[in-house]
């Protein structure tokens, strides 16, 4: 039976599969390397450097034309050139990283005389309580970890800190001990954690970190067991925190504002001294006696997940992903004598945050008083587009990539100088084209890819041109610019893509096409799934004697160096596993906290496969009204055929996403089970009209009514004064008898508050 190569298809039980990618290379690199993507401006091209990688988070690229690549669960791969197709493993930090939902290695750099001075600089997530040892919560060299309920990821939250080291390549491995600089950045969820780290011309490395607080709830230190587990101000661990004196939470992106108490890094970033770790005598506050203060150049960050520093000067361009409404690209200048407040979480975009300023706490309140937060250069809003872009903000919104293209980049001049930035819950890269100061503008601001697969991270790579990281995907793209050539279009029949061993298979790729009139085609082929080549030519055969899936690709070339590849399986003597979920059933609805059993099975040619061939994963889907967006390693267990997990709080509406891997025959095939929570309505009201109230990310005039999940834990707070047309009415208690901000957790049967007032 003949098997003809889908390109970009769906993928069905018994036919070959395939994915097509194409690759612009430099005349003298050979490849079997690939395209995606379209939807890009005319005469650009998305090219698939380096794939088949564990959730990549971040790339940096060698002098020596070595291409060092971080994975999230805490491995650092290094490929020897753009051609290598088999890397190495440089570092394996597994044990070390909290790799769970938003938590994992995401910071990687290469000091600027590398490889002179041998250096690698990786920031993450360690998985150890502040002053502990690791591994806390995971397991010595698993590649993810969990955090068990209690205390519950979105409950109580598994409380890890964050780590910057130094390791010492020698050659391609890390030898020698990890060189740990600092320690800090206390998170409490598994969000808004670690962030980047940059090399400035001025030879400073500079960090960032999120805050480490929760996305549920207007989190300012009121939860965990113990509660205020980070030992926020006024307090230490154990210590219950109130408004309006309450310093921790959100509130850790304005710590450096207390002096009076020690301060952290938590939504910061910071400016550092790369061999020892030490703020730089010329930094703006190196005259405090507090060691991190004199690390800080910029605060009041909820996650600034991704920047990058303007070539020549000392400009940071800041991508700070929001919470309810804005997504900011902020501006600070890391070398001069200010230090940049932008005003988290007291300002969310250039205007105040409605659920914290209902609170009064006393960092916002003295904040508003002043003004002196820094209002961010751009702000896209959720759930609208920004230049009328085909990548729909339906999905979600995520700032998550920043670069800055140089002065004489390798694309038209139109982008010299322009800040490309990402969204990868959006699937978009704009750019903003520099003005008449060199500086980019947001005056001229276009979008440039419109169809990008999940990019965390956004590179200059060699020769000036765009790169970035595909986590999803487990893939390197580069943006390539030509206007005279357009790559081939590689396309193969393979015949009989199946059968018992010995099985002779033959290949045929004269269905391969160029539109360049003209153009003639060379032929490469990977017949046995290595890396390596093993045929040239339009047609190849091989004969394969051993049972198991193998991966055939196809790599086609023009004369300018243009490379297609297509790629599909052939299966000797085996047929692709076919997984089933039993439990939960179709439609499964669950409390927050509750336990969800789930079993499966799979089974090859209709024998059951042993459960050591079974993995099963969950993702969390957040959604709101402009769409979705998936935050991944919720939960994971290997080699089972059954077992629980319990449902995670949330900000709703959410729902959980339980995966069924099956691999056999070195070939993995997922099925997946949403399971959806059960919610009731909880309505607040108040005794006077109109009063201001807040219900989780809510905020609007009582009554308000919002579905909630059984068992979500969510911040409910109203106006401290309502003015009527009989008078001003200061509030005096809720129906519960809570505080006017106070935490609650939904019942089964539903609720309804009142915010009662008094004249």
């Amino acid at each position: 039976m003949g098997g003809t190569v889908e390109r970009r298809g769906s993928v069905a039980t018994r036919r070959v599969r395939s994915r097509r990618r194409a690759f612009v290379v430099l005349p003298l690199i050979a490849a079997l390397l690939g395209l995606t993507g379209c939807d890009l401006r005319p005469e650009f091209n998305d090219y698939v450097v380096f794939s088949g990688l564990n959730r990549p988070t971040a790339v940096e690229f060698s002098p020596d034309g070595r291409v060092f690549v971080a994975e999230k669960r805490g491995v650092v791969k290094v490929f020897d050139s753009l051609a290598d197709r088999t890397p190495t493993v440089f570092a394996d930090l597994r044990t070390q990283v909290h790799n769970f939902w938003d938590r994992g290695l995401l910071g990687l750099a290469l000091h600027p005389d590398f490889p002179g001075n041998p250096s690698v600089y990786v920031l993450y997530s360690r998985d150890a309580e502040p002053g502990g040892t690791a591994p806390r919560w995971g397991r010595p060299g698993s590649d993810t970890d969990p955090c068990p309920t209690p205390p519950g990821a979105t409950a109580d939250g598994c409380l890890v800190t964050g780590r910057l080291s130094r390791l010492t390549a020698n050659g391609n491995v890390w030898t020698g001990s990890e060189d740990v600089l600092i320690t800090d950045w206390c998170q409490q969820y598994p969000s808004h954690s670690v962030g980047s780290l940059k090399f400035g011309s001025d030879r400073a490395l500079y960090v960032s970190g999120g805050e480490g607080a929760s996305f549920n709830w207007r989190d300012y230190g009121q939860d965990g067991d113990p509660v205020n587990p980070c030992g926020d101000p006024p307090g230490a661990v154990g210590a219950t925190l109130t408004p309006p004196t309450a310093e921790g939470g959100s509130l850790r992106a304005q710590d450096v504002r207390t002096p009076a108490d020690p301060t952290g890094l938590s939504g910061t970033i910071i400016r550092i001294d790369p061999a020892s770790g030490e703020g730089l005598p010329d930094n703006p506050m190196a005259g405090s006696p507090d060691p991190n203060t004199r690390r800080i150049v910029a605060y009041g960050l909820r996650n600034p997940f991704r920047f990058t520093i303007r070539p020549g000067t000392a400009e940071l361009w800041i991508g700070d992903v929001g919470q309810s409404t804005w997504e900011e690209v902020n501006l600070s200048i890391g070398d001069d004598s200010q230090v940049d407040n932008f005003g988290w979480p007291c300002m969310e975009g250039a205007a105040r945050m409605r659920g914290f300023d209902l609170i009064d706490l006393d960092l916002c309140e003295s904040l508003y008083a002043t003004g002196g937060a820094v209002p961010p250069t751009f702000a896209y809003r959720h759930g609208e587009p920004i230049v009328n872009e085909k990548c729909s903000p339906d999905h979600g919104t995520s700032v998550t990539g920043v670069a800055l293209s140089p002065p004489d980049g390798a694309y038209p001049d139109t982008y010299d100088g322009a800040l490309f930035f990402a969204d990868a819950t959006r699937g978009c890269i704009w750019a903003m084209q520099a003005g008449a100061n060199g500086q980019p503008s947001p005056a001229r601001l276009v979008w440039f890819h419109q169809a990008a697969k999940s990019p965390v991270d956004l590179e200059i790579g060699p020769g000036g041109e765009l790169w970035y990281v595909d986590l999803l995907g487990g893939a390197v793209h580069r943006i390539g610019y030509s206007s005279t050539n357009t790559p081939p279009q590689a396309a193969f029949t393979a015949a009989p893509a199946a059968g018992d061993p010995p099985l002779t298979v033959s290949f045929d790729a004269r269905a391969s096409s160029d539109r360049d009139p003209g153009d003639e085609l060379t032929y490469r082929w990977d017949l046995d799934g290595d890396g390596e080549l093993d045929a040239a030519g339009p047609t190849a055969t091989m004969r394969y004697d051993a049972i198991g899936a193998r991966t055939v690709r196809l790599a086609v070339t023009d004369k300018a160096g243009a490379t297609d590849w297509a790629e599909t399986t052939i299966r000797v003597g085996t047929e692709p596993p076919v997984p089933v979920i039993d439990t939960p059933p179709d439609g499964a609805t669950a409390a927050v906290g509750q336990t969800v059993t789930f079993s499966g099975r799979a089974t090859v040619s209709g024998q059951e496969v042993p459960p050591s061939a079974l993995s099963w994963s969950a993702d969390m889907l957040h959604c709101t009204d402009a769409g979705c967006h998936r935050h991944s390693d919720v939960f994971s267990l290997d080699g089972a055929a059954s077992g629980t997990l319990s449902m995670p709080d949330h900000s709703y509406p959410a729902h959980v996403e339980l995966h069924l891997m099956a691999t056999w025959d070195g070939e993995t095939v997922t099925t997946t089970r949403r399971v959806d929570y059960q919610t009731v309505d909880v309505t607040l009201t108040a005794d006077v009209s109109p009063a201001t109230v807040a219900l989780g990310d809510r905020t609007g005039s009582a009554p308000l009514t919002q579905a909630l999940p059984i068992g979500s834990h969510v911040t409910i707070s109203a106006a401290d004064v309502v003015s009527t047309e009989l008078g001003d009415f200061s509030f005096v208690g809720w129906s519960d008898g809570g505080a006017r901000t106070h935490d609650i957790v939904v019942p089964s049967e539903g609720a309804t508050l009142t915010a009662n007032y008094t004249s």
